[in-house]
């Protein structure tokens, strides 16, 4: 299963935003911005209000709408890490495309989307607070942990499934193929009872 991995889907424009980097150039046609020597992308982190558009390609990419420095938000490439943050009312709308994406996480309000059917060959995905994944993805080896009220909904085929799961989050798997599959709902632990003897110290 492993060679029918890394296949090339054609991204269409789309329409994105943000601004501080650690990207030594951009070129900015129009409405897009295209970020220039983007080292490559195994893991993304997502914060904020973001909305986070995944592609396979033959090179990482990273491309946002607008003009890179005029939108209040941060993008950051370091040591194989994409971060992208924003604290704005309006999303802030990233295309990414990466040649072996190995995790993703998501928090706050930020959303993840697989353009198309996303290929992996070992894929871990954290989602934390109200976070939300579409993931359309063949793997071979996939993990993915939902946490809190954030949501997943999960398609595709992967050899080796695993999923983590909090009940108050919201899972949909409905079309996704599984040859093995190993699923877990995740209760937070609850606090502790007070004894006589804490609850005597806790009034000292």
């Amino acid at each position: 299963m492993k060679t029918k991995f890394l296949t090339l889907i054609t991204l269409a424009t789309l329409s994105i935003a943000t601004t501080s980097a650690t990207f030594a150039n951009t070129k900015t046609n129009n409405t897009v911005t295209v970020l220039e020597n983007v080292k490559p992308i195994t893991s993304i982190e997502a914060h904020g209000n973001v909305e986070i558009y995944v592609t396979n390609g033959n090179k990482d990419g990273v491309k946002v709408f607008d003009s890179y420095y005029n939108q209040n938000a941060m993008v950051q490439n370091e040591n194989g890490v994409l971060r992208v943050a924003s604290y704005k009312t309006d999303k802030v709308v990233i295309e990414v495309t990466v040649t072996d994406l190995r995790s993703i996480s998501a928090s706050d309000n930020a959303v993840i989307k697989s353009f198309g059917r996303f290929s992996s060959v070992d894929l871990d995905v954290v989602l934390n607070d109200n976070a939300a994944a579409q993931i359309n993805v063949d793997a071979f080896t996939a993990k993915f942990t939902v946490n809190n009220r954030a949501k997943a909904d999960i398609s595709g085929a992967i050899e080796d499934y695993q999923l983590n799961y909090s009940r108050s989050a919201t899972v949909n798997r409905t079309y996704l193929a599984a040859t093995n599959r190993v699923e877990n709902i995740t209760t937070p632990p609850s606090a502790p009872k007070k004894t006589a003897d804490t609850a005597n110290l806790a009034s000292l």
